[in-house]
């Protein structure tokens, strides 16, 4: 596999439940500022006209990237409460006629690690075109992080169990969200009020005008389709050309999503198992039911006995299941690592998986965590769709659930527990849930693949329609999102409409190379 296809598969791995959420390659952990202390325009009394009129400092910051923050409003109703510092990295382009914004997902994925990797996602005709430019939202990683736990309190949380079947296991899920819910209130408590997309979709306008451009281009995967699309939606008549791959539909709650992921993760579990034995290292049955079964039966001997882990840590329930589904984010090709991973943990022997998910949650060994990407995929998530119920509500979707997703229905029916209750924010979905259109815009491109199982294809196919202008272009395969995944088909019709403007014909489908 090349070394584009597998920088993009760890920085598109987004958009995971609530016990594993991943993104790019580690960034330097910061400490959470509070508002007051983050330098910007350091102006009493700032207006939205200041911050639109400020300009950018760029300065080199190693590898021919160029650095800078840029200040916004902590809140966009009340523009002199404070600021924020966002992180800003771009690639300039040798011949740049303008910017390209590309960000991961998440939400929590960090926008200026993936603008670093910028020379191994795209062609040579893009990064001369283009000057490749990396927005870490606001509370994401470098643009003034939330902090909501420690790295221990943090580990516990992951290793709750994610699928209470008795009520002492509920009381334990509701006792670590609470914790969760509780310390965003105590330790970030203005900045977690006020990370919600719609907010950062008004950043990156502010981020348009210091750039100094009319209109914005953007290339963003899995969550941060949606954050692209409230742009368009807010902004129509500045956006350039847009690619949405792994949409998210605006007009899905918190359940609409996870029942969407439970059913796409248990149909990326039976196509790896009907995958695995052809190859020797396939530790399954070769009949792919039998395949799946024995991995149920893995993952429920996991409930009362954990493997041992790495030292005093255990692979738990709620560990070997988030390692396996944050796997099959992959494709086929990729699928190696988990094939590994469950060789191990068959044979009694936790370490691998739970290293395994380690990388993806970006843990070190000795428990640190790299930044704050998980806290501020469950704040960000929090705030934009709160959970829909309580744990009767939760129990009810996990028996539902488990007649068509019946290995991770539950997992996913419970996922949203954290949420339930949050102190910050309205309760209830900022923006809505009514179908973006982005009327006045634009085309705008969407991907979207056959076996997704994070943003599944159905929902590719809703963001199409639902826009007012849109063309989608199919991946027939599996893993999640398309592009840089390996199918030239794919990604010489998006370079061509980032180059070009020229939209694929309607109804293209393209297959994995």
């Amino acid at each position: 596999m090349t070394a584009r296809r597998v920088i993009v598969a760890i920085a598109t791995a987004a958009l995971l439940v609530t016990a594993c959420s991943s993104g790019p390659d580690p960034s330097p952990t910061s400490v959470s500022p509070t508002p007051s202390e983050v330098p910007g325009l350091s102006t009493p009394g700032a207006t939205m006209a200041d911050y639109y009129a400020q300009e950018a400092s760029w300065s080199p910051c190693k590898d021919g990237f160029e650095c800078t923050r840029i200040a916004v409003p902590l809140d966009y109703d009340d523009p002199q409460a404070g600021e924020l510092s966002l992180d800003v990295v771009r690639l300039p382009g040798k011949h740049s006629t303008g910017s390209l914004l590309v960000n991961p997902g998440g939400p929590g994925g960090s926008a200026v690690e993936l603008a670093r990797i910028g020379r191994y996602l795209f062609s040579k005709a893009v990064l001369d075109k283009f000057d490749i430019v990396g927005v870490d939202p606001r509370g994401v990683v470098g643009s003034t992080p939330v902090d909501c736990v420690d790295d221990a309190e943090l580990d516990t949380l992951m290793a709750t169990d994610g699928t209470p079947d008795d009520t002492a296991e509920v009381a334990d899920l509701e006792a670590v969200s609470a914790d969760f819910a509780a310390g965003c209130q105590q330790r970030s408590p203005q900045l977690a009020a006020h990370i919600d997309t719609y907010a950062a979709a008004k950043d990156l306008d502010v981020v348009r005008a210091v750039l100094g451009e009319d209109t914005l281009n953007f290339l963003g995967f899995s969550y941060a389709t949606y954050l692209d699309a409230v742009y368009a939606e807010l902004f129509p008549d500045r956006v350039g050309r847009m690619v949405l791959d792994g949409a998210l539909p605006s007009s899905l709650d918190s359940d609409g999503i996870a029942q969407g992921q439970a059913r796409g993760f248990d149909d990326a579990l039976k196509r790896f198992a009907a995958d695995c034995p052809t190859h020797d290292d396939c530790p399954l049955p070769a009949d792919p039911a039998a395949g799946v079964a024995a991995i149920a039966d893995f993952i429920d001997g996991l409930d009362g006995k954990p493997l041992p882990g790495v030292g005093q840590r255990e692979l738990t329930q709620a560990l070997g299941m988030s390692a396996i589904l944050s796997y099959l984010y992959a494709p086929p090709t990729d699928w190696e690592q988990l094939r590994n991973g469950l060789t191990a943990a068959l044979a009694g022997d936790g370490s691998v998986l739970l290293g395994m998910l380690d990388y993806r949650i970006e843990r070190d060994s000795d428990g640190t965590f790299a930044n704050n990407t998980n806290e501020a995929f469950l704040a960000v998530s929090c705030l934009d769709r709160p959970a829909q119920g309580g744990p009767e509500h939760a129990a009810a979707l996990a028996k539902d659930w488990a007649q068509e997703a019946p290995v991770f229905g539950a997992l996913l029916a419970w996922g949203n527990q954290v949420c339930w209750k949050y102190p910050l924010g309205t309760g209830e979905p900022v923006g809505g849930l009514a179908p973006i259109t982005a009327a006045g815009a634009p085309p705008i491109l969407v991907l979207s693949t056959t076996h997704d199982p994070a943003t599944p294809y159905a929902w590719g196919v809703q963001v199409a329609d639902e826009l007012a202008d849109a063309v989608l272009l199919t991946l027939d395969g599996d893993g999640h999102t398309a592009y840089g995944r390996g199918s030239t088909c794919i990604d010489t019709r998006v370079d061509d409409y980032l180059l070009t403007g020229a939209m694929p014909a309607e109804g293209t489908v393209c297959k994995q190379d």
